[in-house]
């Protein structure tokens, strides 16, 4: 049987707990917070609620009421859990969803509701081309965005040989297709290992049978910290470039500290961007939890971001669902990132950047940017969106 594990965070302007039928607005947000994958969408939500609560419990001007919801990463109950919110909760919005599959499985009850979504993590390329919908947003990239930046960096480093990492899962192809866009060499071996693999010694011996110019890994979780843990102890981390998607931030770091000194990562935002958004963000979230904050910290920032400035252009009036939907496809709001704007499917254009691991001023292992391969770059699936 699928339990819902579910808790409601209302508040008003002097942020005292009120009764969720006097809140005005209600938000639906919907992601992992359970299991392996747990820390991914607390970071999501945590991102999400430092802004309302920097806007005392409010998003464009009105009280908000937040029903957080945990899916287990299981795509039935991420699809009975919108269903939920839609014809019992009757929210105005949903946000969050951290993989893919769930959001494939959720897609389909908010289509039918014409629910106005705001996604802060998963990118499904059907969603962003051929099942494209006009009323869903997302505040992070198509899945495949983050592997391309590191295709191009590959290039633009000149690493013609390169062996290529990731889980034997449907999710590890996308990114090899992704990396593949932009990458013009040879990828002279591929590696799949089992979702959740620890042991690693087969890898680091067929990296050293190949002896590529790099290794592209995506291992997220867990899987990353392992190998790149292995790695650092044969010696082999030191000897050739390890370039990752979705491998090393905020959730990795706290575990891998000075293991990870290094590696490179492909992603649209780290904790050193310049934008003055971000570098309040990334304060203001260290002050309240202590640790530097994830890119799904930031994307789940900007969705409510995103949110306030759209109830803002409605003066808080959520009963005229078209105008909410071009309030949003606006994105009328000061993001993390620089240059925000919508394509047609809901996917924003955006800067794809590269970080090495590297100390900051306080000697904690972080991410330091040190190139822009992609800039202003959409995804590539939009023009499929009709």
């Amino acid at each position: 049987m699928i339990h819902r594990i579910r808790s409601v965070l209302v508040t008003c302007a002097l942020g005292t707990a009120v009764l969720a039928a006097s809140a005005q607005v209600k938000i639906g947000f919907v992601g992992t917070l359970s299991g392996p994958a747990a820390t991914l969408g607390q970071e999501q939500y945590d991102g999400f609620m430092l802004a309302v609560e920097q806007r005392q419990g409010m998003l464009g001007g009105v009280p908000v009421a937040v029903i957080k919801e945990d899916d287990q990463h299981n795509p039935d109950l991420g699809a009975q859990l919108a269903q939920n919110l839609i014809e019992k909760d009757k929210v105005s919005f949903i946000t969050g969803v951290t993989f893919s599959d769930v959001m494939m499985a959720m897609a389909k009850p908010m289509a039918r509701a014409g629910m106005l979504f705001i996604g802060s993590n998963a990118g499904p390329a059907p969603i962003a081309g051929k099942r494209c919908n006009s009323k869903f947003f997302f505040t992070s990239y198509q899945d495949e965005y983050q592997a391309g930046i590191v295709g191009r960096y590959a290039v633009d480093q000149r690493y013609w040989k390169t062996l290529f990492l990731a889980p034997d899962s449907p999710s590890g192809k996308d990114q090899l297709r992704g990396f593949k866009r932009y990458y013009s060499g040879e990828v002279v071996s591929e590696v799949y290992v089992q979702p959740h693999q620890t042991d690693y010694a087969a890898a680091l011996a067929q990296i050293k049978r190949v002896a590529p110019d790099a290794v592209v890994a995506f291992l997220p979780g867990d899987m990353g910290v392992n190998f790149i843990q292995q790695m650092n102890r044969s010696g082999l981390l030191n000897k050739v470039p390890l370039l990752t998607v979705g491998t090393v931030d905020g959730t990795t770091l706290p575990l891998l500290k000075d293991a990870a000194l290094n590696v490179l990562a492909g992603a649209v935002w780290g904790p050193d961007l310049p934008s003055p958004t971000s570098k309040a963000f990334v304060a203001a979230f260290e002050k309240k939890h202590g640790r530097i904050p994830s890119q799904y910290a930031a994307q789940g920032f900007d969705a409510a971001l995103l949110i306030d400035s759209a109830l803002k252009e409605t003066k808080g009036a959520v009963t005229d669902r078209d105008a909410l939907r071009n309030a949003l496809d606006a994105a009328n709001f000061p993001s993390v990132r620089s240059g925000f704007r919508f394509l047609r499917n809901g996917f924003p254009v955006q800067d794809g950047h590269v970080f090495v691991v590297a100390k900051d001023a306080q000697g904690r292992a972080s991410l330091k940017r040190i190139a822009t391969p992609l800039k202003g770059n959409p995804d590539w699936y939009w023009d499929e969106c009709r």
